[in-house]
């Protein structure tokens, strides 16, 4: 039997039931401040598409720049394509999320890999004894 997730002690439906200020008291203060200080045009626009997506009413995919805006919980269960700064990254929100800033998810690097060294590869690389 899996175990149910909670967050802080209360479960999905109850968090999604919940008014948005009670839920704001659950949050960590760097996010409950966050909100707090307002929302953005941009994030009042991603709010508007995931209650459209959840209601079924949007066609086409979720894509936002807004890296920071904090995982709610009726955005569960839903696919956002969140920019990495070259791309949009598919997000899959899952209730573990919730709390967390969608930028926390979405890596903005890449790892390096470099070629073999050979000639020009590096200064003493252009020496080349002659036989």
């Amino acid at each position: 039997m899996p175990r149910e997730y909670k967050y802080r002690g209360y479960s999905l439906e109850q968090l999604q039931g919940m008014s948005f200020e009670s839920f704001l008291g659950l949050l960590p203060s760097r996010q409950r401040r966050s909100l707090n200080r307002g929302i953005s045009d941009e994030k009042k626009k991603l709010i508007e598409e995931t209650r459209h997506a959840k209601e079924g009413k949007l066609k086409g995919q979720i894509k936002t720049h807004a890296r920071d805006m904090v995982i709610l919980p009726y955005m569960a269960g839903l696919t956002i394509q969140v920019h990495s700064g070259k791309e949009f990254v598919p997000l899959e929100i899952k209730q573990e999320m919730i709390g967390h800033y969608l930028g926390e998810f979405v890596i903005t690097n890449k790892k390096v890999q470099h070629g073999t060294p050979g000639i020009g590869a590096s200064r003493s690389s252009l020496y080349v004894p002659l036989k």
